[in-house]
């Protein structure tokens, strides 16, 4: 039996080989960020393998206070709670419908979504702040919440889309026989059997909206006090460079990467099943 087993081959030991160099590039500049932050300017500067002689929490606090993180943090939550929220609701209805009903420009609806994927945000920058002020919502968290739901759409539904068309539809036809109506068929019957794909997609979205900076440079740059996580990094990043706080900046952006690292290593199954799922079925 041992015999008959295939010997790895010399493509799959390179594959290992380049996922532990992209690993390595990934964890190693994360891993001296987060030691820059306990360090002080001389060690900063000087040998860079080197650990920090104490444990320095003055630069946290300073990042907190000073640098208003703690505010620019909630306000990011608040933002990408419901921008992420909104994403989810309006997607996933419009994926159920544009992939389980049949209706004249189901088509051409979808692909108009699709087509969205291929827009690069900044060239509508210009053109999306005339719309925004004239809705009286610039400088808004409001403003910036209904943009990123439009933004997040187009990858949500076609995703989403794909998802609901391998779902079985004999579920919802037993559903539709027992008295359920099409909202409570899709509330309580495919939202659940959709749920490893729901998971995958609103990870997605709650990482590209935390990270998010072109737009709320464009539509939050009048008021400081509203400003999200992404714009106050640019400023300490600025301010940094004429104070030499540089441990004040790299615990300012540690505070930026943990919640992310975080959501993702207790949702990794999660997304890992729900991609997973829609690519075999």
């Amino acid at each position: 039996m041992a015999r008959n087993r295939p010997r790895p081959g010399v493509l799959n030991g390179l594959s290992h080989v380049a996922l532990a160099v992209w690993a390595l590039l990934i964890i190693l500049p994360l891993l001296w960020t987060f030691l820059a932050s306990f360090k002080n300017n001389t060690e900063i500067f000087g040998d860079p393998l080197q650990l920090p002689g104490a444990l320095r929490l003055d630069s946290w606090g300073r990042a907190w206070d000073k640098a208003h993180i703690g505010q620019y943090m909630l306000n990011t939550v608040v933002v990408v709670f419901f921008g992420t929220a909104g994403t989810m609701l309006f997607g996933s209805m419009a994926a159920y419908v544009l992939a389980r009903y049949t209706f004249v420009g189901n088509k051409l609806i979808y692909y108009y979504f699709v087509a969205g994927l291929a827009f690069p945000v900044f060239l509508a920058l210009g053109p999306l702040f005339f719309v925004v002020k004239q809705f009286g919502l610039l400088n808004s968290h409001v403003g910036l919440v209904l943009v990123y739901i439009a933004y997040s759409l187009p990858f949500t539904v076609f995703f989403l889309a794909a998802f609901f068309r391998t779902l079985p539809q004999t579920v919802a036809e037993a559903a539709m026989i027992d008295g359920a109506s099409h909202t409570r068929t899709f509330f309580q019957i495919m939202v659940p059997m959709a749920r490893p794909g729901l998971i995958s997609i609103t990870i997605f979205n709650v990482l590209g909206q935390w990270n998010q900076y072109l737009l709320p440079l464009v539509l939050l740059a009048g008021d400081p006090d509203k400003w999200v996580l992404t714009q106050g990094i640019a400023k300490i990043s600025t301010l940094a460079g004429y104070e030499a706080d540089w441990p004040g900046l790299f615990a300012a952006l540690s505070m930026t990467i943990l919640p992310v690292m975080v959501v993702y290593i207790i949702f990794q199954r999660q997304i890992q099943s729900g991609l997973g799922s829609g690519a075999l079925k």
